[in-house]
Order: structure tokens, then sequence, then C-alpha cells
């Protein structure tokens, strides 16, 4: 760290003009006595010696360069921000500070989200009258990113992101990276929890038990990637403190490598969006739809791919993450996309949710499927092909000459066809109380309609035809 922090000698040689002009000694005095020295040395031996000019002191390569080198070997970090600071300012170079534009960039983002959870959850509870896990887990996440937008407000953005960090006082730098160890816990938490929060939208839509099987293995997997990167953000470094406090190189203690920490958790949660992305995308062949509404349903799970995108982009700003002598400067991209990821997550679970919502006040967004009543299960018998209504609810069909009976089935309804007379055409049975000698050809398909939740439910419907095929069937209604 020290030998980067050297550069901050680069420039010494800027006050010379002041030195020329006025006094020296009053000039030397604002450095460091191990950068004044080298900043004599450096001089003496250059080619601004006879030049003591800002222009040539100050864009003077090999002179920059043997001061580095010297203020590295000679100096204490503190002392050599000392001097980047004052080298600086005597060089005119303008101070940088994007501190604001990220405060309200988060704020902003953040605000926008938590608009979005609430507006789900007071629909949820106050139309629906029902809440679902999920809902549970966006609430979750609701409750912990509020305290991270505060920990911007006033901790990181107060105390230097976005700033170079020779410009600020010990102190402050210290307190950045306090606050910046907050945030850090706080973002592998809210990682996990958007994760989660989909993967349990997901299980209420798809109930075939393969696809539940790997989406329950996925929300374990989830839970103990959260958990896992939670505590190692707690415990990178012994003592703990050491990581607000290593800076100065005044500190003892030792950190694991908070770079490939970072890396690590980028890229498998990345490898895990993409999964998640596969899953329900896998299903698209098997939705009994119009390859219209089969691209509707795909976008609506693509919603997804925008967090991946900028977890993507997010990465470019981890190839100095942990390494920078800069931290304040270097972190500020880190913040930025991380905010920007965590924003984005959570108004994309919220996605099907304002789906519901636009559709309840705009019916015509809904562009249904079908035609059937809301709120109830319904029953679908008939063949492929052939005579009219009997692919419908409640509908019948004669085209094998053998006489149609109607029956309930608790809440499903069900038409089937029978050589056998001997059910009387009045009552209600269960099928699976026949035998498949009285039924003859039977086909049965079960779906429900879940109007009252936060997306049109694609369910499982298994079948067979006429020639013993069995047929899987998504439809999403």
């Amino acid at each position: 760290m020290r030998s980067i922090f050297g550069f901050a000698a680069v420039l010494l040689a800027a006050v010379v003009p002041l030195v020329a002009a006025q006094d020296m000694t009053a000039a030397l005095q604002a450095l460091p006595q191990c950068a004044a020295a080298c900043l004599i040395d450096g001089i003496t031996h250059s080619a601004c010696s006879t030049n003591l000019t800002a222009a040539c002191i100050c864009t003077n390569a090999p002179l920059q360069q043997q001061i580095t080198l010297c203020v590295s070997a000679n100096c204490a970090i503190k002392q050599t921000l000392v001097t980047k600071n004052v080298t600086d300012t005597a060089c005119g170079v303008p101070v940088r500070d994007r501190g604001a534009s990220y405060n309200a960039t988060s704020i902003t983002l953040i605000v926008i989200a938590c608009t979005v959870v609430l507006v789900r959850l007071c629909f949820k509870v106050f139309v629906i009258r029902s809440l679902s896990p999920d809902d549970y887990v966006v609430f979750a996440l609701l409750v912990i990113t509020i305290p991270s937008v505060v920990i911007t407000s006033i901790g990181t953005t107060p105390n230097g992101v976005g700033r170079d960090i020779w410009t600020l006082t010990p102190e402050k730098i210290t307190d950045f990276l306090f606050y910046f160890y907050l945030m850090a816990m706080l973002y592998f938490v809210q990682v996990a929890l958007i994760k989660i929060a989909m993967l349990f939208f997901y299980l209420r839509i798809f109930p075939a038990q393969g696809v539940r099987r790997l989406l329950w293995g996925t929300v374990i997997f989830s839970v103990l990637f959260g958990i896992f990167f939670f505590f190692l953000a707690i415990f990178q470094c012994q003592p703990i403190s050491f990581f607000w406090t290593h800076w100065d190189g005044e500190h003892e203690g030792k950190c694991l490598n908070s770079n490939a920490i970072a890396w690590a958790n980028a890229g498998i949660s990345i490898a895990l969006d993409i999964w998640m992305l596969a899953i329900p995308l896998a299903q698209l062949k098997t939705l009994n739809l119009h390859w219209k509404k089969k691209i509707g349903v795909g976008f609506m799970f693509l919603v997804g791919t925008f967090v991946t995108i900028v977890s993507i982009i997010r990465l470019q700003a981890l190839v100095t993450f942990g390494t920078s002598a800069n931290a304040t400067w270097d972190n500020f991209p880190v913040s930025l996309w991380s905010t920007v990821e965590i924003a984005v997550g959570i108004m994309c679970t919220c996605m099907p949710a304002l789906r519901l919502l636009l559709v309840r006040l705009f019916p015509a967004l809904g562009g249904g499927s079908s035609a059937y009543g809301r709120g109830a299960y319904y029953g679908r018998s008939g063949g492929g092909g052939g005579g009219g209504g009997g692919g419908g609810p409640g509908g019948s069909s004669n085209r094998m000459g053998n006489s149609s009976k109607r029956r309930t089935l608790g809440n499903l309804t069900s038409t089937s066809r029978s050589h056998n007379d001997s059910v009387p055409p009045s009552t209600s049975i269960s099928l699976d109380n026949v035998s498949a000698k009285q039924m003859g050809i039977v086909r049965q398909q079960t779906f429900a309609v879940q109007y009252d939740d936060d997306e049109a439910s694609l369910v499982h419907m298994q079948g067979m035809d006429r020639g013993g095929r069995k047929d899987h069937d998504m439809e999403t209604l």
C-alpha cells in the first residue's frame, strides 16, 4: 500500500514556485520532513534545478518518479497522504468528489424499490387478502434495504466515498471503511434474499414435482450461499476491527483476500442467476399456449436477466477492489453498481404482482388465454379433434355413439365416456372409485386458475389420449 501511495510525492515539486517567490523554509514546513528531504534532493539532481516553475516541476516525469520512490521508502502512509494533498493543491489539481451524485442515486433507486415493495404488499394484504412465502421474503428484504440507504447517507458519503483518500482526515478514512464493512454484510444478505424470493415465486407457479425438487434444492443452496458469505464478511479480518484500521499500516492483524471473496460471491451469484433463469425457460416448451403468449411468458421470466446484467457490469468494478490504495475513490463504482443491482433485483421480484395490479386497473392488458371463471378448479375432457364442445368445460361428445355422463368431483367437473350404463347419469362420484372396465376410455386434465395471485398460474396437467400416450401440458390462464 505504501508503494502505491508513494505516488503522492510525484507532484511534490509543485511547492517550489511558492518557495522561489516567497519563503522556501515555510513551504517545506507544510510537508512531512521525509517528503521535504526527498523533494530537495530530487530537484537538485533534475533539469528543473535551473527552472523552478510549476510547469517544469509538476510535469517532469523522471523527477516525479524519483521523488515517488524516495517518499515510498522513507515516509509512513499518513505522511504520504499529507504530501500528496499538499502537492496536488500546489499544482492546482482539481478536487474530485462524486459522493453527492452517489448519494442522490442511491436514495432515488432505493426509494423507488421500497415503494414498489409497499405497493405489492398493500395489494396482497388489502386486495388479495393473502400473503405468500415470497411476500415475506420481500418484506425481509425491505427491512434490510432501508438501513443500507441510511448508512450510505450518514456513513459512507460524508466520510469520503467518491473522493480521493488523501483529501480526507485519518478519522474519516477509518469511519468510511467501517461503514463500508457494514454495507458489505448487508449486500451479501440482500443478494441471497432476492434469489430466494424469486425461487418461492417459481414454486407457486410450477407444481410439477421434478421442477419443484430442482427449485427447493436451489432454495437451500441460496440460503447456504447467503449465510456463508454473510459470516465470511463478518470474520474476514482478525481482529474484526482490522478491516477498517489496517489502511494506515500502524495496526496488527490479518485479513482474508477481500478481492477473492468479492469475485467468488459475484461469480456464484451470476451462475445462480443463469441457473434460475434456465429452470422456468425450460418449461416454455410444455406450455399449451399460442407462440405469442409463450413469448409473453418468456419475457416475464427474462425480467430477472436485468439483475444478471447489472451483476456482470459490476464485475469491472471488482478489478481493484480490496487492493487499491485509494479506497474511497476506487470503491465508488463497486458501491454504485451494488446499489443498482439490489434496487433492480427488488423491483424485478415485484414485477408479477405489479402486472396483476395493472390488469386489475386496466383489464384490457390482461389478454388472458382462457374465458373460464375465476377462483375455481376446472376439468376438461375429450380427445383430440372431432366433435363439438368436448374439449370445453362441461362439454360433451358422442363421437363413439356412447352416452355422455357429467360428474361433479368436489370442485372438479369432468365429462367421461363409458360403454357401461351401470353408472347412472345423476350419480356424483369420484372417478378414482370407477374401474377402468366401467369407464372405458377416460381422459382427465386438471388445472388451477389462480387469478387472485401474483401471476397467471402455470399448472401441470396430465392425461391420456386415445392412443394411451401421456400428455404433459402447461397452461397459462
